[in-house]
């Protein structure tokens, strides 16, 4: 009797394991939390999920799908002026015991949804924030400074340590692994994570990365001045395509396959003086200020009048058809939100900005908070942490050269211990993270986990291309610096016919 009673209560003494039944979903706004709370915890029926403010019946319909799964939202106040809201998503069955985290986009301040929607279909359970403010602009920045530390990194950190609380409580055992996936100011989330706080994730995708973000807002409001420093140097968008033809014409065939994609843009050198117009303005040439302008867009971006470098980065050949976005009649919004408000002020005027006094004033506005350009990621990879980077050829807004840069930066400062710690995806023919004529479409987080559970860096990653939501076009991704090559037969839209080499 002594002996069954002592079993037992060693028995009840030790920690539950993977298998105990789950505490009810409406249970866990009893979770206590170190800073912040539980706003509410409830169990969405399957395919009953639609995103508040969705504004259109398509925006919704990609949520139809969901599983049925438990959704806790979250208030964090890691400073006195802190208001990170954060949202757990737990499958309700099928939990693959590990947690997915979900970046952000532009200036943040909204929750995304369709990357978590994406992460619990997998079996994961979710984790997003709107990275402590409410709006897709920076009007959050003026007089809370506290704000800006959330925007930079910690609201990203504090909602992965709450999550990890929130799945443990939840499933009664804590998740085997944890990663995080996004791109643009997610990619530069995902960089500082590794380089801040090296503990929070066993693997990391950063895809087009804004890092040293407070330059590239200042060279492209710059850039945009220059572009529309007169009216006849304004290239219309309805050149574009003329462009993107004529670079096509040249380059395209270059990787062995006429294909509307340019595989290693890097290789191309396309003149834009060959399309000077001979008499006057037509749709097909473009005037001398114009071939000026186009010359710019793929370049170093640099102070015309003392050469001095304001961004490392260039545009390159395959993305003519996205140029609107830097070159249009206005700055892009989040980089004149982000001069105006994190910089100067609210009303300033962009048109006055000096080169290249302006540049290394916005560099030092931030205090450094937004840069995540450090590439010493030593204590990251000596735990085991695997960083998967990827970038599309076709970025028409934040230049390929900021991965390539990044990546040869890592590989010179942590040196061997990189080789199986980093790996970098160039996508032919992709824009800013997505779209283009490139096949843009692969799970880059289910290659992440095999490389991380496997220790194998992938070499190649399935991808495909869809039009009217059927694939036309299948390629493999390859690890810089390969790229993908055809065999000499078979379809050119089938991936089975190309290798990386």
């Amino acid at each position: 009797m002594r002996i069954a009673a002592l079993i037992a209560v060693v028995v009840a003494m030790a920690p539950r394991v993977a298998g105990a039944a789950p505490i009810a979903c409406e249970s866990m706004g009893q979770v206590k939390l170190s800073n912040g709370l539980v706003l509410s915890a409830e169990s969405v029926p399957a395919g009953a999920f639609t995103p508040p403010n969705a504004n259109n019946a398509a925006a919704a319909a990609g949520f139809k799908s969901l599983p049925a799964f438990c959704r806790v939202t979250l208030k964090l106040t890691p400073s006195a002026d802190s208001d990170i809201r954060v949202e757990v998503w737990l499958p309700l069955s099928g939990w693959n015991h590990k947690i997915q985290a979900a970046g952000n986009g532009g200036l943040g301040g909204t929750m995304p949804y369709l990357a978590l929607a994406t992460a619990v279909k997998a079996g994961y359970a979710a984790a997003g924030t709107d990275t402590g403010h409410a709006g897709g602009n920076a009007d959050f920045v003026p007089g809370h400074p506290e704000k800006l530390v959330d925007f930079a990194y910690r609201a990203i950190h504090e909602m992965t340590v709450t999550a990890k609380t929130i799945v443990t409580a939840r499933y009664d055992t804590r998740p085997s692994r944890a990663y995080f996936n996004s791109c643009s100011t997610g990619g530069r989330q995902a960089l500082i994570e590794a380089q801040r706080y090296p503990e929070d994730f066993d693997g990391i995708v950063a895809g087009d990365p804004s890092w040293d973000q407070m330059r590239l807002y200042a060279a492209r409001v710059w850039l945009n001045t220059y572009v529309n420093r007169s009216p006849a140097a304004v290239i219309p968008a309805n050149k574009y395509p003329m462009i993107h033809q004529a670079v096509l014409d040249k380059c395209d065939a270059l990787d062995g396959v006429k294909d509307g994609v340019l595989e290693d843009p890097s290789r191309c050198s396309f003149d834009f003086a060959t399309l000077r117009c001979t008499g006057g303005d037509r749709p097909d040439c473009l005037t001398t200020d114009q071939v000026e302008t186009a010359e710019a867009m793929t370049s170093p971006i640099r102070d015309p009048k003392s050469g001095a470098l304001l961004h490392p980065g260039r545009y390159y050949p395959g993305s003519e058809l996205g140029w609107g976005g830097v070159a249009g009649p206005s700055p892009s919004g989040e980089s004149h939100e982000g001069m105006r408000k994190i910089v100067f002020s609210p009303d300033w005027d962009y048109h006055t900005i000096k080169v290249p006094d302006d540049v290394e004033r916005a560099v030092k506005a931030d205090k450094g908070l937004l840069y995540g350009g450090d590439p010493d990621l030593s204590r990251f990879f000596n735990r085991g942490g695997k960083l998967l980077m990827y970038h599309g050829w076709a970025d028409p807004l934040v230049s390929p050269d900021t991965s390539l840069i990044m990546f040869r930066r890592i590989n010179d400062v942590v040196g061997r211990s990189a080789a199986n710690s980093l790996a970098l995806f160039m996508v032919p023919g992709m824009g800013h993270c997505q779209g283009g004529p490139g096949t843009d479409q692969s799970d880059k987080v289910a290659a992440l986990d095999q490389w991380v559970e496997s220790g194998r860096k992938p070499q190649s990653i399935p991808a495909s291309h869809m039009t009217a939501a059927v694939v036309d076009r299948t390629r493999p991704l390859c690890a810089y610096p390969a790229t993908a090559h055809y065999i000499g037969t078979g379809s050119t839209d089938e991936a089975k016919n190309f290798r990386c080499e």
